[in-house]
């Protein structure tokens, strides 16, 4: 019997199938393997007499990921706010190298809509035109939620994003049976408390399914990225790629560099630029230790 690891708590998996939700085991061959079960594994259980099963063996993995442990994620929901927190754009983008790396659909929920205005909104959106889609919500009023349920029909959603901003607000109005704790922004640092323990799957009402994690927070670039890599990740930089005078050209302050100039003539992004930079720095940084 198949179905989808939904949740993992205390070495027991809970597996969604057809005829329902089973608590299973792994069998032994997958720690003499060293493979881990995931959420998101598609999984061949064998039930047991009383009721209970183990995990005979899981289908080839899409994609997977070990901070948080989660695996065959259709596309990410990375999430964000104009205000309480503040963006931090080199982080925010750094959720979107991590997709780009793992070849994952991405888009971006400007979430907290009611907090700043229209202007502010469009300057947003503008930092993405054209690169990736932005879905503006409202945890509070509800504006948006039905742009971002039709999107997530027929997929398996990852939220992601900053702590604080509304991930699990948003999520109790998409699946009201998921009863997450919600958070509060810390008056001292403007950030959220991470009110999120374990990882788990939840069904959306109309379609498509979401995990839900504690771990897509914030984290250091992947190591997949180099000072050569970074500007493959972001797409808007990328398509400017053989154009610069030198063909290793970091697009930092060399000469005749097409990525330069074209943050001047306004075709990237000057936010977004400055968010390469950020990232490269890191990159350099990371070298030395």
């Amino acid at each position: 019997m198949k179905g989808i690891i939904i949740k993992g708590i205390g070495g027991f998996y809970y597996v969604k199938t057809a005829d329902g939700v089973y608590q299973a085991k792994g069998r032994g061959i997958f720690k003499k393997n060293g493979i881990t079960l995931s959420v998101g594994d598609i999984a061949d259980i064998e039930v047991l007499p009383d009721g209970d099963a183990v995990i005979n063996s899981i289908e080839p993995r899409e994609n997977e990921f070990l901070r948080p442990p989660i695996v065959n994620i259709d596309s990410f929901i990375v999430v964000f706010t104009a205000a309480r927190p503040k963006p931090n754009f080199s982080v925010i983008d750094k959720f979107l190298i991590m997709a780009e790396i793992k070849n994952i659909d991405t888009v971006l929920c400007l979430n907290k809509c009611d907090l700043v205005s229209e202007e502010e909104i469009q300057k947003i959106r503008e930092i993405y035109r054209d690169v990736y889609p932005v879905f503006v919500t409202s945890a509070k009023t509800g504006e948006g939620l039905d742009e971002i349920r039709e999107y997530i029909k027929g997929r398996k959603v990852s939220l992601a994003g900053p702590s604080g901003v509304g991930k699990s607000s948003l999520l109790n109005l998409l699946i009201p049976h998921a009863e997450m704790e919600t958070g509060t922004v810390s008056a001292k640092t403007n950030r959220g408390k991470h009110t999120t323990r374990h990882v788990e799957i939840f069904d959306v009402p109309g379609g498509g399914m979401i995990f839900d994690t504690p771990g897509f927070t914030s984290f250091d670039l992947p190591e997949e990225t180099d000072e050569d890599s970074l500007a493959d990740y972001y797409p808007d930089i990328a398509r400017f790629k053989g154009r610069c005078r030198f063909d290793n050209c970091r697009h930092m302050k060399e000469p005749d560099c097409s990525v330069r100039e074209a943050v001047e003539a306004g075709l990237i992004n000057r936010t977004r630029y400055e968010s390469y930079l950020a990232n490269m720095d890191e990159i350099v940084n990371r070298k030395k230790y």
